[in-house]
């Protein structure tokens, strides 16, 4: 008889064709996407090159995009796992392959390098995770290419493995052990042979299969071979042949002209198990890849929620906080689909999320946007933190959506102060809520440290200039180093906003030295303030410059807090890093003394801020008390500006949320301020679609507008506050029927979340709920997060659900084209309920200012009390028709918007007589804070 032949190289083209149509679909339904497969080689052995060459042109057939990457052979074995842990990392790298030999001159741990390849890249299938896994019967990882090939082979002949006695001659970790498990798994009955084994001959000549890897030339005879048996032959060995040019020839290790006239089917070599070795890997590499693509498109995560424990009465937010073991951060960033590349830990619970998401999920289609804001609220505050917390929490523990809250950072200044932190509260917070509150990841510091860095620049310039002559001015600002003068990149900037194209620094006349060297900044219109993050009276207006050194230029100036600064309003509203840069560049910190705006750029020191705020460009991951996901990033002032969570943290969110995911993010007090300059301000630079807003009331907030007692931090709450009083609710309702016009009017629909308090009765919160119903919201529904945790809060998550099924019909208040004034007056008459808008002579004059220097077609950023729809803190309720008064006006550039000042606004908050100071210690036996709310 006469075998018939295993054409490996036939069977392996047939599976490419496969292969290379399933990358083709992969590259319809996700445009961009293509399988990667990373091949390291050390050193550089020829017969590695040849293996190599044979898998790169497998791949650039299929369509996978394959790297060989070349090391040295002087790499040491820590620098070659520090580069397979670069690969692991890696979300555009699929499968990862070290070919051996390893050809190094330093002694390397073969077996170690292998298991440091991730078991999901690991499309050898030497890692000892997938080794095991096919040992146990689990073909969920990847099997070893040869063996797969092997087994594909026998099973193209047509004959059923099932029940067949199968002879594995060789034991290796590549071939012989792993191809026994799979004929084992096929369900025959094997038995493994090796260089020691007894009456080898005998033992083959039962085989129905025979599988030869041993690696010795043609050692197995024909009369070895079971007639109609079906031969793998696995070897490829060179003998000694004249005849061939090269003077040898490739053998197996069958006796291939013997196997021929006994087997039923024989592989012959070259052209048998070698092409299928390859085509194997190729399947594992695609494999590799839609493992991910289905990982990061699945519509729903393998989000694993927390339990909760509630009890009630609930206790202090730090003992509910402390009562819940948090994930560890790389376990949640694993759920949402985030890559170890892309997360940098600060600890196990809180982690930096690299802003390379969005360029790898660039044509991921983002979730529904959502904004939750309040009715004008007691200084208590109303809960909207609680209540988007306990939004995204019912959305995602329980009714299994992607669902992801965007916060701000908090200062420390009301963490210190009265109000406390803005982690949420009760069984809706952010964990762990004393890192939350205090320092997070040192964003706000950045931020300091940048605004500070600017300051103290700019001060220095106006003494040295103040100090110096033309010509030494102009030597030190571009200096002869090493013999060569040049002006560095920002200072070729300032040289083309002058005008002036020359590059030399010796080519420029006298007057160009003066004119590029001068910024000639006014000491009394210095518009940059320095910053701390506390609540410090007593810099709210200082001197200095007193110091003798000085030499007696002192000016007057102050303090800001640090939220107040225009940088974080550049963080918060910047689309990418690029944006931030030039929104950096363009902020205006003085004026000259012809009264000419002088911006960061003049100064030279645009790159040194980015410098200071590279790691704070990054939101940063946390969770919710039930396992949800939070990003938290940028923390700009409500009043001076615009009081939302960053657009890059929200557009990351939104990515990650995928296509039928929910991102909530919260606006900075009422819906006059805060969710007025996230639609018109926020909205507009980030260019999303807002699909609903959540409005936050509650009952005591109501029963204040109605009429009710002062409410003041610290003091107990009046009796009206805390029996029921329909009739003091009822007056004050009309502050709530404001906030949902407001919402209205920028075509979202409103959907009223009641934030229930221990004391509110029924007859109070249905009082309120119905009367939304009527005056305009699409859903009111009663929430008892604080409480309960996301169950308390189901309600509010299907109506938002189900609002953000409704078609968008978004729309700005005004458009950017009309002028400041009547941008003012529209915001003031259709968020405030004014009658008319007065402004003061020096703000008028200022506006003709803003004009002609062009800023006139920036969004309007107001700065007004959060406590009244109306300039006056003191009125409640919701008046119309008042005069609202303009008493000040000034431009952030960079962050994109003009600030209108009505009343005073304090950039400095004040310490209370009794702060929280007093209660908050650290407990030096168990490293626990005390005394955290």
């Amino acid at each position: 008889m006469s075998a018939q032949v295993i054409s490996g190289t036939q069977t392996a083209r047939s599976i490419e064709n496969d292969l290379r149509q399933q990358v083709a679909v992969m590259g319809q339904q996700h445009p961009g996407f293509q399988p990667k497969l990373a091949i390291v080689q050390v050193g550089g052995r020829e017969d590695s090159n040849v293996y190599i060459r044979a898998k790169l042109k497998a791949a650039e057939n299929i369509g996978i995009a394959a790297e060989h990457i070349k090391l040295p052979r002087e790499i040491s074995q820590a620098e070659l796992l520090t580069k397979l842990t670069a690969l692991n990392d890696s979300p555009l790298v699929h499968g990862i392959i070290v070919q051996m030999p390893l050809d190094s001159v330093e002694k390397i741990d073969s077996h170690l390098i292998t298991d440091a390849v991730s078991s999901q890249k690991d499309v050898d299938g030497l890692n000892t995770e997938n080794e095991g896994r096919v040992a146990l019967g689990d073909m969920s990882g990847f099997v070893s290419c040869t063996p797969a090939g092997c087994i594909e082979l026998i099973k193209r002949t047509g004959i059923s493995i099932e029940g067949k006695q199968a002879v594995v001659i060789g034991r290796s970790r590549i071939v012989g052990t792993p191809v026994a498990e799979l004929l084992k798994w096929e369900n025959a009955t094997v038995t493994v042979c090796h260089s020691k084994t007894k009456n080898l001959s005998e033992i083959t000549k039962t085989a129905d299969i025979l599988v030869v890897a041993i690696g010795k030339a043609e050692m197995v005879r024909g009369s070895w071979i079971k007639p109609g048996a079906v031969v793998i032959d696995c070897g490829i060995n060179p003998i000694p042949d004249t005849s061939k040019p090269s003077g040898r020839r490739l053998v197996g290790d069958v006796a291939y002209s013997e196997a021929v006239q006994v087997a039923s089917h024989v592989t012959p070599v070259p052209g048998g198990v070698g092409p299928m070795t390859v085509a194997m890997l190729m399947k594992n590499t695609v494999l590799a890849a839609s493992r991910q693509l289905q990982r990061i498109s699945t519509p729903v995560w393998p989000l694993q929620p927390l339990r909760l424990s509630t009890v009630s009465p609930p206790p202090s937010d730090i003992v509910i906080a402390r009562s819940q073991k948090p994930k560890y951060i790389s376990k949640l960033a694993e759920e949402i689909g985030l890559f170890p590349s892309e997360v940098s830990q600060y600890g196990n619970t809180k982690a930096k999320i690299s802003l390379s998401v969005l360029d790898r999920l660039r044509d991921q289609r983002g979730g529904k946007y959502i904004v939750v804001a309040g009715i004008t609220p007691t200084p208590l505050g109303e809960g909207k933190s609680t209540t988007l917390i306990g939004l995204v929490q019912a959305l995602g523990a329980h009714r299994g959506r992607n669902a992801f809250a965007v916060m701000r950072q908090p200062s420390q200044g009301p963490t210190f102060g009265v109000k406390g932190g803005a982690a949420g509260g009760g069984y809706s917070q952010v964990i762990p809520m004393e890192d939350f509150n205090l320092h997070l990841t040192g964003d706000i510091h950045a931020v300091s440290a940048a605004n500070n860095l600017l300051a103290a620049h700019m001060d220095a310039r106006i003494f040295h200039e103040l100090t110096q002559k033309d010509g030494p001015l102009y030597d030190r600002l571009v200096p002869e180093i090493k013999g060569v003068r040049k002006f560095s990149p920002i200072q070729l900037r300032r040289l083309k906003r002058l005008g002036i194209e020359k590059t030399d620094p010796n080519a420029l006349t006298p007057e160009e030295r003066v004119k590029f060297a001068r910024l000639n900044i006014d000491p009394k219109k210095v518009m940059w303030n320095r910053v701390v993050d506390l609540n410090d009276r007593y810099l709210r207006k200082i001197t200095i410059g007193q110091s003798p050194t000085e030499k007696g230029f002192t000016r007057e100036t102050s303090f800001d807090i640090a939220v107040a600064s225009e940088i974080m309003a550049v963080l918060a509203l910047g689309k990418d890093v690029n944006d931030i840069k030039e929104r950096l560049a363009n902020m205006v910190v003085a004026l000259d003394t012809n009264g000419k705006p002088v911006i960061a750029d003049d100064l030279g020191i645009t790159g040194a801020l980015m410098v200071l705020l590279k790691d704070a460009f990054e939101p940063t991951l946390m969770q919710t008390l039930e396992g949800t996901p939070v990003l938290v990033h940028t923390g700009p002032f409500a009043n001076i500006a615009h009081g939302c969570s960053s657009i890059l943290a929200d557009k990351i969110a939104m990515k990650l949320a995928r296509e039928n995911g929910y991102v909530a993010t919260e606006a900075g007090f009422g819906s006059d301020i805060g969710m007025e300059k996230f639609f018109d301000i926020k909205c507009r630079s980030s260019g999303d679609t807002p699909h609903c807003a959540v409005i936050v009331s509650t009952v005591r907030a109501l029963k204040m507008h109605g009429g009710g007692p002062t409410v003041s931090p610290g003091q107990p709450l009046h009796s009206v506050y805390v029996q029921e009083n329909l009739e003091l609710l009822s007056k004050g309702l009309c502050n709530l029927g404001k906030h949902i016009s407001n919402g209205n009017k920028f075509g979202v629909p409103v959907v009223i979340a009641v934030n229930k308090h221990g004391n509110d009765t029924e007859a109070e919160l249905n009082m309120v709920r119905e009367y939304a119903l009527k005056n305009g919201a699409f859903r009111a529904v009663i929430c008892d997060h604080w409480a309960k945790g996301g169950a308390g809060a189901l309600e509010l998550a299907d109506a938002v659900v189900e609002a953000c099924d409704r078609p968008s019909n978004f729309q700005y208040l005004y458009p950017l084209e009309m002028t400041i004034q009547d941008k003012i007056k529209k915001i003031a008459v259709e968020m405030y309920g004014a009658g008319t808008v007065e402004y003061t002579d020096v703000v008028l004059e200022k506006i003709k200012v803003l004009n002609d220097r062009g800023y006139d077609k920036l969004a309007i950023c107001m700065a007004k009390t959060s406590n009244s729809l109306t300039g006056d803190p003191s009125i409640k309720g919701a008046p119309t028709g008042f005069t609202l008064r303009i008493n000040d006006i000034f431009v952030s550039a960079g962050a994109g918007f003009i600030v209108p000042m009505v009343g005073e606004i304090s950039k400095m908050p004040g310490l209370p007589t009794r702060p929280s100071i007093y209660d908050i210690d650290l407990n030096t036996e168990t490293g626990e804070i005390d005394g955290l709310f």
